[in-house]
């Protein structure tokens, strides 16, 4: 093996902590969100994506490209929240083949009623867990990231 078929110990140290405490703290807020909501955090993602817009409503390409999602996956979580009347889908006016997916009332709801508690606990859980400057180093660790990821995209088309 060459050196970059592999990682040496530092490089393994902070990959796979990182790669845990991803999941760890996705399923972590994922369960405390249901527990104080009943809305998962797919759920509070997609809604939360929907409340920011004026209309309350995008179209699946223009949601897909928001959340970072496979196609499938949003249209399977899209479906899940129509048969439990937190969306609806509305023909698109710019094109009457598409639609949009768009909030109920009883979505908004929701989404209202569960921001302050999820906030709540990623303060408790994440936020209080480090420092300012430790912040300050994931947001500059997570744009350069973001930045690779992208150029390596570019690169490839």
């Amino acid at each position: 093996m060459t050196d970059t078929e592999q990682f040496d110990e530092r490089e393994q140290r902070a990959w796979f902590g990182f790669l845990t405490m991803q999941e760890d703290l996705r399923r972590h807020i994922n369960r405390q969100l249901l527990e104080d909501s009943g809305l998962s955090l797919s759920d509070f993602s997609v809604l939360s994506a929907l409340v920011q817009q004026p209309d309350g409503a995008l179209r699946v390409f223009e949601l897909v490209s928001l959340l970072r999602w496979e196609r499938t996956r949003l249209i399977h979580q899209v479906s899940r929240m129509v048969s439990r009347e937190l969306l609806e889908r509305r023909p698109a006016a710019e094109d009457s083949r598409g639609s949009r997916v768009a909030l109920t009332e009883r979505g908004r709801e929701a989404v209202r009623q569960a921001t302050p508690l999820h906030l709540r606990d990623v303060r408790r859980t994440f936020f209080d867990a480090i420092s300012p400057r430790q912040i300050d180093m994931l947001a500059a660790l997570s744009e350069a990231v973001l930045d690779s990821i992208a150029d390596q995209e570019r690169n490839n088309q």
